[in-house]
C-alpha cells in the first residue's frame, strides 16, 4: 500500500542517503518518457521539499530538455536491504548550469567530479511510499570509474566544443550546453 507525504522527513531522508543508485523520469508532450539510473554521490537533500542532483555529461541530455518543455520529474529511489522500501519523489525542476545564476550555491553542496555538466534543482511536490517487497535483495561490489575518466581525459578544448554542440534531445527539443569544462573533484 502506498502513503503520501507532502515532504521528506527524517526517515526518508536517511534512507535515501544510504542508497549507491536512484532513477529519474521525466517527459515532455510528443517526446519519448526518459528514465534515466543514476549513481556516483550526485544527491543531495537541500530541504524537507527541495532536493538537487549534480549530472555529467553523457549519452543525451534529456533530462534537461524535458524538464525545460515540461518541468515535471520523479526521482525513485529503491532500498536493496531492509527494510523493503521504494521512495518516489514528484516535483518539479529546472537544470542550472555553471553559467546560470545560482551556480555557486547549488555547486557549494556537492564535490564536483570531471565532466560536470548540470544541477538539476528540484522541487519536492510530493513523497510516495510503497512496500517495495518486489525489490530483490543487492548489494553494492563498487561504482563504475568509467565515466568519470573518460571526462578526465578529455582534451578541455575539445569537450566543450562537443558539450556546445548538444543542443536538442533525441526528439528535437531544445536544451542549453554548458560554458565550461569542469576538470575533476574539487
Amino acid at each position: 500500500m502506498a502513503d503520501f507525504f507532502d515532504a521528506l522527513d527524517p526517515k526518508h531522508i536517511a534512507m535515501i542517503e544510504k542508497q549507491p543508485i536512484f532513477f529519474v523520469a521525466t517527459a515532455a508532450p510528443d517526446a519519448r518518457i526518459n528514465l534515466s539510473p543514476k549513481g556516483y554521490d550526485a544527491f543531495r537533500v537541500l530541504s524537507p521539499t527541495r532536493v538537487a542532483y549534480l549530472d555529467l555529461g553523457g549519452s543525451g541530455n534529456e533530462t534537461h530538455a524535458h524538464l525545460a518543455a515540461d518541468g515535471r520529474i520523479t526521482l525513485m529511489f529503491c532500498n536493496f536491504d531492509r527494510p523493503a522500501l521504494i521512495l518516489r519523489l514528484y516535483g518539479t525542476g529546472k537544470p542550472v548550469l555553471p553559467q546560470d545564476e545560482g551556480w555557486e550555491g547549488l555547486a557549494e553542496h556537492f564535490t564536483l567530479m570531471p565532466g560536470t555538466r548540470q544541477i538539476f534543482d528540484i522541487a519536492v511536490e510530493s513523497v510516495q511510499t510503497s512496500c517495495g517487497w518486489g525489490v530483490p535483495f543487492m548489494s553494492l561490489e563498487s561504482e563504475r570509474e568509467t565515466l568519470k575518466k573518460a571526462h578526465r581525459q578529455s582534451d578541455p578544448v575539445e569537450w566543450e566544443s562537443k558539450m556546445a554542440k548538444r543542443t536538442s534531445s533525441i526528439d528535437g527539443l531544445p536544451t542549453r550546453a554548458t560554458d565550461r569544462y569542469i576538470s575533476g573533484e574539487q
